[in-house]
């Protein structure tokens, strides 16, 4: 059922700095960022992204409908009836943020909400967290990198996702969608993968945060972010209260806890100045949630999990140290929100993510794993993972990897993808998505890296290529590492996105098709 009609004024209580002209006597039946979906009675909000200016359409929202709209611009520049409204703000995505609450009506206040971000393991911890709510009888949302779920457990339920984190209308949308699922239900949860875009571009301002979890720090997204340094504050401010922005009216509230990452050089810097409850998780370092006789084979991982209210066993289908990690932040959060132990285990001991070491099997003498690794300590931890899968441990096969980069994307990152590659037996460079860039250009700046360290490395452009050439090397006990691109379904060149799946390419390849 959709949302009642809000009183214009109401959208903007929580948003400083505003200016009003026009008839604001209306009521708002819906909002709209796009042009395109304006009904009648819609509020249109005129964004400039990157690509296109919101401006250009604001014509085409009167026409259809609109009674409203919202620009960072002055009335002044358009011609426009008078009987419309215009509201005028420092910041609209900030602005569209906080109407979105609104609108639908807080629904971050009914449910439990847990955000993840991180540089990597964002998906697999938000999975894990997801699926021990579901152990919980919590009825979990999932928002993320790999697709939306407004109920975990329901396949029926899923909405693909374009961006990690939903825009801010979207995501309010769904939430109170996945609480009408349920009904109005104390228990029910959300867990979000949260990315410093979103935290920069206020997708999630308004949202009250139950946990925040942070799951590592590395370079990454500085063809977004100006400076590394500008890049760990936007991660940061999931931590900090929703007042800290200078637009915000609404005395937002801090998370009431913080897992940290006690491993990750930058911890205390992420702790400090917080007003949430932290707990902190760590395979190296003094922790709150801490591991002990951990293991990990071609089978997953066995550990014993040691927490402030004591120790458990858990085991999962996920290999590699840097899942170990993930398992820990998972726990760490799921006590946090004080699930019990026998929840956790059953939570964890199935849960497999797809494009993260995903195993393809058909019936090859070698293993061939496929993974979404595409920063460098990414590379360096699958790799490792796919060390110890080689023959379960033993080193007596070698490791293929086949992996590139994206284009338009951080360029200064590449070198040091080629270098962390070295560590495989053999590299074949390829394209990933070049989008506008000469794939050849991306191969050359990865390659800088390669060239230091003296590692075997073959060029071959054509993605579906490399992935055969690999296959067909390989012998019996090998490992074939297909990265970069995990779950994707698709290639961007140029402007054309293309059916591609890595998963989909091994496959054929193995059956002879």
């Amino acid at each position: 059922m959709p949302p009642k009609p809000i009183a214009l004024p109401r959208l903007f209580d929580h948003v400083r700095g505003t200016l009003v002209t026009g008839d604001l006597r209306r009521e708002a039946a819906g909002l709209s960022y796009h042009s395109g979906r304006v009904a009648p009675g819609h509020v249109f909000f005129a964004i400039r992204g990157y690509r296109d200016d919101g401006a250009k359409y604001i014509a085409d929202a009167i026409a259809r409908g609109a009674v409203a709209i919202v620009s960072e611009l002055p009335r002044a520049q358009f011609e426009l009836p008078s009987a419309i409204a215009w509201i005028q703000v420092p910041a609209i995505r900030f602005a569209l943020a906080q109407a979105a609450c609104e609108f639908y009506q807080h629904p971050t206040r009914e449910l439990d909400l847990v955000g993840v971000t991180g540089t990597n393991g964002k998906t697999t911890t938000a999975f894990l967290i997801a699926s021990i709510l579901e152990a919980a009888g919590r009825t979990p949302a999932l928002f993320g990198t790999i697709e939306n779920r407004l109920r975990f457990s329901d396949s029926a339920r899923k909405i693909a996702a374009m961006q990690t984190t939903p825009e801010s209308l979207d995501l309010q949308r769904w939430l109170r969608e996945a609480l009408a699922l349920v009904g109005r239900s104390s228990a029910m949860a959300a867990v979000m993968e949260v990315s410093s875009h979103s935290l920069a571009m206020d997708r999630v301002a308004g949202s009250r945060f139950h946990t925040a979890v942070w799951t590592n720090f590395a370079r990454d997204h500085l063809d977004f972010h100006a400076t590394v340094d500008d890049y760990f504050f936007a991660k940061k401010k999931l931590f900090q209260p929703a007042s800290s922005n200078p637009g915000d009216a609404s005395g937002g509230l801090a998370p009431k806890v913080a897992v940290l990452n006690a491993d990750d050089p930058r911890f205390t810097e992420m702790r400090e100045g917080l007003t949430a409850r932290i707990i902190s998780f760590g395979m190296d370092h003094p922790a709150d949630v801490s591991a002990r006789n951990w293991k990990t084979s071609v089978e997953g991982i066995k550990m014993t999990v040691k927490t402030p209210s004591g120790e458990m066993e858990i085991q999962s289908r996920l290999p590699g140290r840097h899942n170990a990690s993930n398992l820990l932040a998972a726990v760490a959060a799921a006590t946090a929100m004080e699930i019990s132990p026998e929840a956790i285990h059953a939570g964890l001991a199935e849960v497999t993510v797809p494009g993260r070491l995903e195993a393809i099997q058909e019936g090859q003498p070698f293993a061939v794993l496929v993974d979404y690794a595409h920063t460098e300590e990414a590379l360096r931890s699958v790799i490792a993972a796919a060390r110890e899968m080689t023959k379960e441990g033993s080193l007596d096969g070698s490791l293929i990897l086949v992996f590139g980069c994206g284009g338009d994307r951080d360029r200064s990152k590449r070198p040091a993808m080629g270098q962390a590659a070295a560590a495989a037996d053999q590299v074949i460079l390829t394209s990933d998505n070049p989008r506008s860039e000469d794939p050849l250009q991306i191969i050359n700046d990865m390659q800088v890296g390669l060239q230091k360290t003296g590692a075997k490395y073959v060029i071959e452009p054509n993605r579906a290529v490399a992935i055969a050439r690999a296959l067909r090397e390989a012998r019996s006990g090998d490992t074939v590492l297909i990265a970069g691109k995990g779950h994707e379904d698709y290639q961007i060149i140029g402007s054309d996105r293309l059916q591609f799946d890595d998963r989909e390419v091994a496959r054929a390849v193995l059956l002879g098709d």
